[in-house]
């Protein structure tokens, strides 16, 4: 059975942690940066964060709005084996900078994106209509909603690699399960079951081949 795997999310009360990658639950509290003034009696603050404490690990992740700048690196679930090697690449380099630059991200999502409708014998020009005409031939109507989502929340005019200022974390994880979910029902699910038919005995292959000829 595949494991939980829940993105990091500001406030979120259980994630997979940035620290130690098992799926726990947060407590979360506020750090403030404070800087005094010299012979004055009080401070001011100069930045308030949040704090995430794993309850795995017992390690603490830092939060600057959405984005985590502590530690550096970030979990994100990993991609989908059988994606072809660059839109492996596309997705990895992606999650390397979501913490720095969710925006850039998803730009690099939407890239690979692109490449896998591309992939699956589709144009490649518009996301929205390459979903479409894959729903048509048999995926989920969910990738459709899934997509959809994405859309809605950010801008549809944005191109495929291009920056979209309306782009955040939320947006950028949705595209990573996006990428994953397209792949696994498209690629890896009928590769299995292609497996799983080519290991019956040749005796019953042929008397399948002779049923479906009759």
């Amino acid at each position: 059975m595949k494991e939980q795997y829940t993105a990091p999310d500001l406030d979120l009360k259980a994630f997979n942690c940035p620290h130690c990658h098992a799926y726990a639950n947060q407590e979360w509290s506020t750090m403030r940066a404070e800087k005094k003034m010299y012979g004055a009696s009080h401070g001011y603050y100069l930045n308030e964060f949040r704090v995430s404490y794993c309850s795995s690990c017992a390690r603490n992740t830092i939060w600057n709005g959405q984005n985590i700048i502590f530690p550096l690196s970030t979990t994100v679930e990993p991609a989908n084996i059988d994606l072809p090697d660059d839109i492996q690449q596309d997705y990895n380099e992606a999650a390397i900078v979501l913490n720095f630059s969710p925006r850039s991200s998803a730009a690099l999502l939407r890239l690979a994106i692109q490449k896998l409708c591309k992939h699956l014998g589709e144009s490649g020009d518009n996301i929205n209509n390459d979903i479409k005409n894959l729903v048509a031939k048999g995926l989920p109507p969910q990738v459709q909603k899934a997509l959809d989502t994405v859309r809605v929340i950010g801008n549809e005019s944005v191109h495929p690699g291009e920056i979209n200022l309306n782009d955040n974390r939320e947006i950028a994880n949705t595209l990573f399960k996006l990428v994953n979910f397209i792949a696994t029902k498209t690629i890896s699910e009928p590769r299995q079951i292609e497996e799983l038919y080519s290991s019956l005995p040749q005796s019953k292959l042929d008397a399948i081949e002779r049923r479906d000829n009759a």
